[in-house]
Protein backbone atom coordinates (compact mmCIF):
# COMPACT_ATOMS: atom_id res chain seq x y z
CA UNK A 1 0.00 0.00 0.00
CA UNK A 2 1.92 2.90 -1.29
CA UNK A 3 1.90 6.51 -2.39
CA UNK A 4 3.95 8.24 -4.69
CA UNK A 5 5.04 11.55 -3.15
CA UNK A 6 7.14 13.66 -5.45
CA UNK A 7 8.86 10.26 -7.29
CA UNK A 8 8.93 8.65 -3.29
CA UNK A 9 7.25 5.57 -2.80
CA UNK A 10 5.97 6.12 0.75
CA UNK A 11 4.60 2.46 2.19
CA UNK A 12 1.49 2.94 4.35
CA UNK A 13 1.71 -0.93 5.38
CA UNK A 14 3.27 1.34 8.57
CA UNK A 15 0.95 3.53 9.89
CA UNK A 16 2.39 7.12 9.30
CA UNK A 17 2.29 10.33 11.11
CA UNK A 18 0.92 13.74 9.55
CA UNK A 19 1.82 16.85 11.35
CA UNK A 20 -0.58 19.64 11.40
CA UNK A 21 -0.02 23.16 10.91
CA UNK A 22 -2.67 25.59 11.10
CA UNK A 23 -2.25 29.02 9.49
CA UNK A 24 -5.80 30.48 10.46
CA UNK A 25 -6.14 32.69 13.29
CA UNK A 26 -9.43 31.17 14.36
CA UNK A 27 -8.71 27.09 14.13
CA UNK A 28 -10.40 25.72 17.30
CA UNK A 29 -7.62 24.40 19.22
CA UNK A 30 -4.01 26.58 17.49
CA UNK A 31 -5.73 29.42 15.71
CA UNK A 32 -3.25 32.60 15.17
CA UNK A 33 0.05 30.52 17.31
CA UNK A 34 1.60 30.32 14.15
CA UNK A 35 1.54 33.59 12.18
CA UNK A 36 5.78 34.54 12.53
CA UNK A 37 7.84 32.79 10.12
CA UNK A 38 10.49 31.78 13.35
CA UNK A 39 7.62 29.97 15.21
CA UNK A 40 6.41 28.37 11.83
CA UNK A 41 9.96 27.07 11.02
CA UNK A 42 10.15 25.86 14.64
CA UNK A 43 7.44 24.38 14.81
CA UNK A 44 7.90 22.20 11.42
CA UNK A 45 11.08 20.85 12.88
CA UNK A 46 10.15 19.79 15.71
CA UNK A 47 7.26 17.99 13.98
CA UNK A 48 10.05 16.65 11.55
CA UNK A 49 12.17 15.61 14.35
CA UNK A 50 9.78 13.68 16.47
CA UNK A 51 8.86 11.38 13.37
CA UNK A 52 5.94 13.35 11.21
CA UNK A 53 6.44 12.07 7.59
CA UNK A 54 3.53 14.81 6.47
CA UNK A 55 3.30 18.33 7.54
CA UNK A 56 -0.23 19.51 6.64
CA UNK A 57 -0.67 23.41 6.68
CA UNK A 58 -4.40 25.00 6.31
CA UNK A 59 -5.16 28.72 5.72
CA UNK A 60 -8.97 27.91 5.98
CA UNK A 61 -10.48 27.03 9.16
CA UNK A 62 -12.97 24.39 8.47
CA UNK A 63 -14.55 24.56 12.31
CA UNK A 64 -18.20 24.82 12.49
CA UNK A 65 -19.20 28.64 12.12
CA UNK A 66 -15.68 29.69 10.50
CA UNK A 67 -15.13 32.85 8.82
CA UNK A 68 -15.17 33.03 5.18
CA UNK A 69 -12.01 33.49 3.40
CA UNK A 70 -11.24 34.48 -0.07
CA UNK A 71 -9.71 32.32 -2.64
CA UNK A 72 -7.15 35.25 -2.93
CA UNK A 73 -6.91 35.35 0.98
CA UNK A 74 -5.99 31.70 1.52
CA UNK A 75 -2.95 31.88 -1.18
CA UNK A 76 -1.76 35.07 0.25
CA UNK A 77 -1.47 32.52 4.09
CA UNK A 78 -0.28 29.77 2.21
CA UNK A 79 1.66 30.27 -0.75
CA UNK A 80 4.75 32.48 0.89
CA UNK A 81 4.92 29.43 4.11
CA UNK A 82 5.09 26.74 1.72
CA UNK A 83 7.98 28.50 -0.14
CA UNK A 84 9.70 29.18 3.27
CA UNK A 85 9.19 25.75 4.79
CA UNK A 86 10.56 23.82 1.25
CA UNK A 87 13.15 26.39 1.22
CA UNK A 88 14.31 25.41 4.74
CA UNK A 89 13.60 21.71 4.75
CA UNK A 90 14.23 20.66 0.43
CA UNK A 91 12.64 16.96 1.24
CA UNK A 92 9.92 17.77 3.57
CA UNK A 93 6.46 16.21 2.23
CA UNK A 94 3.94 18.88 2.59
CA UNK A 95 0.20 18.51 2.46
CA UNK A 96 -2.51 21.16 1.76
CA UNK A 97 -5.62 21.05 3.23
CA UNK A 98 -7.81 22.75 0.80
CA UNK A 99 -10.88 22.32 -1.37
CA UNK A 100 -10.19 24.97 -3.52
CA UNK A 101 -8.61 23.77 -7.10
CA UNK A 102 -7.00 26.94 -7.62
CA UNK A 103 -5.34 27.22 -4.64
CA UNK A 104 -4.75 23.17 -4.81
CA UNK A 105 -3.49 24.31 -8.26
CA UNK A 106 -0.76 27.03 -6.92
CA UNK A 107 0.15 24.93 -4.17
CA UNK A 108 1.09 22.60 -5.93
CA UNK A 109 3.26 24.74 -8.42
CA UNK A 110 4.99 26.41 -5.00
CA UNK A 111 6.33 22.62 -4.14
CA UNK A 112 2.98 21.00 -2.11
CA UNK A 113 3.14 17.15 -2.44
CA UNK A 114 -0.59 16.06 -1.44
CA UNK A 115 -4.01 17.54 -1.07
CA UNK A 116 -6.12 17.34 1.59
CA UNK A 117 -9.78 17.86 0.23
CA UNK A 118 -12.39 17.75 3.11
CA UNK A 119 -15.41 17.53 0.79
CA UNK A 120 -13.64 14.93 -1.59
CA UNK A 121 -14.38 17.42 -4.65
CA UNK A 122 -17.54 18.35 -3.98
CA UNK A 123 -17.57 21.75 -3.42
CA UNK A 124 -15.20 22.70 -6.43
CA UNK A 125 -15.92 20.61 -9.44
CA UNK A 126 -12.53 21.35 -10.70
CA UNK A 127 -10.71 19.60 -8.02
CA UNK A 128 -10.65 16.38 -9.26
CA UNK A 129 -8.87 17.52 -12.81
CA UNK A 130 -6.52 19.12 -11.12
CA UNK A 131 -5.20 16.74 -8.99
CA UNK A 132 -5.59 13.97 -12.05
CA UNK A 133 -3.54 17.00 -14.15
CA UNK A 134 -0.67 16.63 -11.12
CA UNK A 135 -0.88 13.18 -10.32
CA UNK A 136 -0.25 14.41 -6.33
CA UNK A 137 -2.12 11.90 -3.84
CA UNK A 138 -5.40 12.95 -2.83
CA UNK A 139 -6.84 12.42 0.67
CA UNK A 140 -10.86 12.53 -0.09
CA UNK A 141 -12.67 13.21 3.43
CA UNK A 142 -16.21 12.13 4.07
CA UNK A 143 -18.57 15.46 5.10
CA UNK A 144 -21.76 16.86 4.32
CA UNK A 145 -23.09 19.91 3.69
CA UNK A 146 -20.33 22.84 4.09
CA UNK A 147 -18.13 24.03 7.22
CA UNK A 148 -21.16 26.18 7.92
CA UNK A 149 -23.80 23.54 7.53
CA UNK A 150 -22.46 20.17 8.32
CA UNK A 151 -23.91 19.96 11.58
CA UNK A 152 -27.70 20.06 10.26
CA UNK A 153 -26.78 17.11 8.36
CA UNK A 154 -26.46 14.39 10.99
CA UNK A 155 -29.34 12.30 10.31
CA UNK A 156 -28.39 9.09 8.75
CA UNK A 157 -30.19 5.76 8.21
CA UNK A 158 -26.80 3.28 7.68
CA UNK A 159 -24.01 5.68 9.42
CA UNK A 160 -21.23 3.15 7.81
CA UNK A 161 -23.09 1.97 4.46
CA UNK A 162 -23.75 5.67 3.77
CA UNK A 163 -20.00 6.59 4.23
CA UNK A 164 -18.81 4.18 2.11
CA UNK A 165 -20.89 4.91 -0.74
CA UNK A 166 -19.99 8.33 -0.12
CA UNK A 167 -16.64 7.24 -1.01
CA UNK A 168 -17.82 4.92 -3.92
CA UNK A 169 -18.72 7.52 -5.77
CA UNK A 170 -15.94 9.77 -5.34
CA UNK A 171 -13.64 6.53 -6.28
CA UNK A 172 -15.45 6.79 -9.30
CA UNK A 173 -15.45 9.54 -10.87
CA UNK A 174 -11.84 10.25 -9.85
CA UNK A 175 -10.76 6.59 -11.11
CA UNK A 176 -12.32 7.90 -14.70
CA UNK A 177 -9.70 10.73 -14.46
CA UNK A 178 -6.82 8.49 -13.96
CA UNK A 179 -5.96 9.45 -10.34
CA UNK A 180 -4.88 6.30 -8.34
CA UNK A 181 -3.05 7.58 -4.82
CA UNK A 182 -6.06 8.47 -3.18
CA UNK A 183 -6.41 8.01 1.03
CA UNK A 184 -9.67 8.40 2.55
CA UNK A 185 -10.29 10.24 5.45
CA UNK A 186 -14.05 9.37 7.43
CA UNK A 187 -14.34 13.46 8.32
CA UNK A 188 -14.43 12.80 12.20
CA UNK A 189 -16.55 15.77 13.78
CA UNK A 190 -17.72 16.56 9.88
CA UNK A 191 -21.77 16.05 9.72
CA UNK A 192 -21.54 13.67 12.80
CA UNK A 193 -22.68 13.59 16.30
CA UNK A 194 -20.34 12.84 19.46
CA UNK A 195 -22.17 9.42 19.39
CA UNK A 196 -21.91 8.93 15.38
CA UNK A 197 -18.19 10.10 15.72
CA UNK A 198 -17.79 6.78 18.35
CA UNK A 199 -19.83 4.33 16.01
CA UNK A 200 -17.72 5.16 13.07
CA UNK A 201 -14.53 4.71 14.99
CA UNK A 202 -16.07 1.29 16.35
CA UNK A 203 -16.46 0.28 12.68
CA UNK A 204 -13.57 1.74 11.12
CA UNK A 205 -11.84 -1.55 10.09
CA UNK A 206 -14.89 -2.17 7.30
CA UNK A 207 -13.42 0.95 5.37
CA UNK A 208 -11.03 -1.66 4.63
CA UNK A 209 -13.44 -2.90 1.74
CA UNK A 210 -12.20 0.05 0.20
CA UNK A 211 -8.85 -1.30 0.29
CA UNK A 212 -7.46 2.04 0.43
CA UNK A 213 -5.46 3.69 3.05
CA UNK A 214 -7.30 5.38 6.09
CA UNK A 215 -6.96 8.53 7.81
CA UNK A 216 -7.41 9.62 10.65
CA UNK A 217 -7.76 12.79 11.71
CA UNK A 218 -9.29 13.14 15.63
CA UNK A 219 -6.93 15.28 17.10
CA UNK A 220 -8.29 17.43 20.44
CA UNK A 221 -11.34 17.08 18.69
CA UNK A 222 -15.15 17.76 19.99
CA UNK A 223 -15.98 14.07 20.40
CA UNK A 224 -13.08 14.17 22.65
CA UNK A 225 -13.28 16.61 25.07
CA UNK A 226 -17.00 16.93 25.24
CA UNK A 227 -17.13 13.70 26.19
CA UNK A 228 -14.68 13.99 29.08
CA UNK A 229 -16.15 17.53 29.97
CA UNK A 230 -12.96 19.23 29.17
CA UNK A 231 -11.15 21.80 26.57
CA UNK A 232 -9.40 21.14 23.46
CA UNK A 233 -5.99 22.04 25.56
CA UNK A 234 -7.02 19.41 28.07
CA UNK A 235 -7.63 16.62 25.38
CA UNK A 236 -4.34 15.55 25.19
CA UNK A 237 -4.63 12.20 26.58
CA UNK A 238 -7.93 11.29 25.36
CA UNK A 239 -6.26 12.05 21.99
CA UNK A 240 -3.91 9.35 22.16
CA UNK A 241 -6.36 6.95 23.78
CA UNK A 242 -8.47 7.25 20.82
CA UNK A 243 -5.33 7.10 18.33
CA UNK A 244 -4.27 3.32 19.73
CA UNK A 245 -7.84 2.46 19.28
CA UNK A 246 -7.74 4.33 15.53
CA UNK A 247 -4.30 2.07 14.34
CA UNK A 248 -5.93 -1.33 15.79
CA UNK A 249 -8.82 -0.67 13.46
CA UNK A 250 -6.66 0.00 10.31
CA UNK A 251 -5.49 3.56 10.50
CA UNK A 252 -2.73 4.40 8.17
CA UNK A 253 -2.00 8.07 8.81
CA UNK A 254 -2.98 9.48 11.82
CA UNK A 255 -3.34 13.63 11.67
CA UNK A 256 -2.58 15.38 15.06
CA UNK A 257 -1.30 18.32 16.57
CA UNK A 258 1.36 16.06 18.56
CA UNK A 259 3.94 14.18 17.00
CA UNK A 260 5.80 12.65 19.43
CA UNK A 261 3.15 10.90 21.52
CA UNK A 262 1.21 8.89 18.30
CA UNK A 263 4.71 8.31 16.88
CA UNK A 264 4.97 6.17 20.47
CA UNK A 265 1.36 5.01 19.66
CA UNK A 266 2.65 3.63 16.38
CA UNK A 267 5.96 2.23 17.72
CA UNK A 268 4.20 0.46 20.58
CA UNK A 269 1.05 -1.04 18.55
CA UNK A 270 4.11 -2.46 16.50
CA UNK A 271 4.33 -4.73 19.62
CA UNK A 272 1.39 -5.80 19.62
CA UNK A 273 1.10 -7.48 16.01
Amino acid sequence: MNINCKGKLIDLTQPKVMGILNLTPDSFYDGGKFKDSSIILTQVEKMLNEGATFIDVGAYSSRPGADFVTEDEEKQRLLPIIELVIKTFPEILLSIDTFRSSVASASIDTGASLINDISAGKLDPKMLSVIAKYKVPYIMMHMRGTPKTMQSKTTYTHLVKEVILYFSEQLLKARELGIHDIIIDPGFGFAKTVDQNYELLSQLNLLKTLKLPILCGISRKSMIYKVLNNTPAEALNGTTALNMFALTKGANILRVHDVKEVVECVELENRLI
